[in-house]
């Protein structure tokens, strides 16, 4: 069954359990697919992976909320876009753990013979391209443990 097929059926089981919450970001979800499908030119089906960068679009989107919310000094609402978005994750492929990460930086700083910042987006390129088959991997994350493995390759 795919990503956009749970999302649905599992919008019908939260709307008749009259599960307000759930029905209503699992419309969001849904709501954003499409939204996806009809941009551009002509509307397309999405394959599975456009629908999984879509989720992590509004994972991502939800959780910058939250953060903003937070500084603002409304944690309600910051609760309930954190909630979101981890009820859109749960439709997500499992994100790479940090031990895996650390091991793909450090074979992507052997590979491409890195030494310096200046390498940086030589050793972005191979460790995602590495981390893709694994699992979904925040970019952030990323990019900060390669930022810090490469400073103190350096020093």
């Amino acid at each position: 069954m795919s990503t956009l097929e749970r999302l649905t059926s599992d919008l019908t089981t939260s709307m008749k359990a009259r599960d307000a919450f759930r029905t209503g970001t699992l419309r969001q979800a849904i709501g954003a697919v499409r939204a996806a499908e009809k941009a551009g030119p002509m509307a397309v089906e999405l394959t599975e992976e456009q629908v999984q960068e879509v989720l992590v679009r509004e994972v991502k989107k939800r959780r910058e909320s939250a953060e903003i919310y937070t500084g603002a000094g409304a944690a309600e609402r910051a609760e309930t876009e954190t909630a979101e978005a981890d009820l859109i994750e749960a439709y997500l492929p499992a994100a790479v753990s940090e031990e895996q990460l650390d091991a793909i930086v450090a074979d992507a700083i052997v590979s491409t013979g890195a030494s310096s910042m200046k390498d940086m987006g030589a050793v972005m390129r191979a460790a995602t391209a590495a981390a893709a088959p694994l699992g979904r991997v925040d970019g952030k994350a990323l990019s900060q443990r390669v930022r810090a493995a490469l400073a103190s390759a350096s020093s």
